[in-house]
């Protein structure tokens, strides 16, 4: 018996080594991938640490890149965190790069059909990579007409975000060497490499631009062909699309800075009966209404915002409209306000003393809180409204994706 309980003794602890051994091999295999050789997905964030800094690029000739040409190495920041350079995909069959934008309504036009072909081809081993080749600094408010974002890095994040791109989005918008040395003169122009880095077709995806009138045949041709080894009949197509932005267009963008900043800008009167006219929207356009006071703090800082607005849409049918809930009293105050921020839109102040017959006027769910702002189709019906600080992406985009306006043509 004796010998018993010591043989069971012996066992348990045998057990306990055992639970030891088996706990130690199970950290050890679960130690970062950096300890056995690799890197941590900290590690590859803390590497990318990537902050845009466009600059001002020398103006130069820009030639197109030309088929038998190999392609140009890069190493581009993307929207999905990583560095992306041309021999991380050198396994690729084919590779398909595409240099496309936000803002454009042409490259918006196509979004859908570059994820068809990313979707479509990846079996057959080949690799899309869309890179975005315009400076944010040669780019103008009144060129955003069919977008709610710009071409700045942060914004490309969002874009990809909200059409859940399948494919990388680079960014080359700070000095565009890459651009320049594939040459893109649209956005978007499509280039295809075969297996061996050399360009076998430069140009259109397609011949129609509105949605759902084709499906890429051009660039389907084209990389079926590469991935049979066979030529490409025409090599070289046009590229109908917005002209890239490079970063010499900053005169330009002085220029037109410039012309608004020497719009007039007036303050005039309306009384209540006027007001509610003014929201049943007798015009043809979308209308954006804002109202706000000079003693108002958060209508002071957003105003700026209304302004770039009607410098985006106003060439579409839209415009923004500014009302004064100030008092009469202070018209010059208010005035003074609106020429800073460059307020050259109709601008009015109510006549009336009553804020609560001022309520009524303007909208009977409006509860009073300032700023107040306010978007309405022709014949006033309500598109979106907000009490307090607006968020501008949200006000654009229920601008941009309104049938009266639209991404596309």
């Amino acid at each position: 018996m004796v010998y018993l309980r010591l043989i069971l003794k012996a066992l348990r602890m045998a057990g306990r080594y055992l639970s030891l051994v088996i706990l130690l091999i199970l950290a050890l295999q679960c130690k970062p991938e950096k300890e056995q050789g690799g890197e941590t997905e900290q590690d590859i964030q803390k590497a990318f640490e990537f902050a845009s800094n466009p600059v001002i690029v020398r103006q130069q000739e820009v030639r197109t890149l030309e088929p038998g040409a190999s392609a140009p190495d890069f190493k581009l920041p993307g929207t999905d965190g990583k560095y992306h350079s041309l021999g991380d995909y050198r396994d690729a069959k084919a590779l398909v790069i595409i240099f496309t934008c936000n803002h454009c309504p042409t490259a918006q036009a196509y979004e859908d059909r570059i994820k068809n072909i990313a979707a479509d081809y990846q079996s057959k081993g080949v690799q899309v990579i869309a890179i975005s080749p315009n400076s944010p600094l040669g780019l103008l408010y009144e060129e955003l007409g069919y977008s709610d974002l710009g071409d700045t890095f942060e914004e490309m994040v969002l874009r990809a975000e909200d059409k859940d791109f399948n494919f990388p989005y680079l960014y080359d918008g700070d000095d565009q060497k890459v651009s320049l040395a594939y040459g893109p003169v649209a956005t978007p122009h499509a280039f295809v490499f075969d297996a061996g880095r050399i360009l076998r077709y430069v140009g259109r995806i397609d011949g129609s631009e509105k949605p759902g009138t084709a499906n890429a045949e051009d660039l389907r041709n084209a990389i079926d062909l590469v991935l049979a080894g066979e030529p490409v009949p025409e090599p070289v197509t046009k590229t109908f699309g917005c002209s890239t932005k490079w970063g010499w267009k900053v005169e330009m963008r002085k220029k037109i800075d410039k012309e608004w900043q020497e719009k007039e800008v007036v303050l005039n009167e309306l009384n209540t009966d006027e007001i509610s006219r003014l929201f049943q929207n007798e015009s043809d356009k979308l209308r954006l209404i804002n109202i706000w006071a000079t003693w108002c703090g958060p209508c002071r800082l957003e105003y700026p915002e209304f302004i770039v607005l009607q410098r985006m849409f106003g060439a579409r049918d839209f415009e923004f409209i500014s009302l004064s809930a100030d008092a009469l009293t202070v018209k010059d105050k208010a005035l003074e306000f609106l020429k800073k921020a460059q307020s050259a839109v109709p601008n009015y102040i109510a006549t009336t003393d009553d804020k609560y017959a001022l309520i009524e006027a303007v909208d009977p769910e409006w509860i009073g809180a300032l700023p107040y702002t306010v978007l309405l189709e022709p014949g006033g019906k309500v598109v979106w409204r907000h009490q307090g600080e607006a968020d501008f992406r949200e006000l654009k985009k229920a601008i941009v994706e309104h049938p009266m306006i639209g991404r596309v043509y």
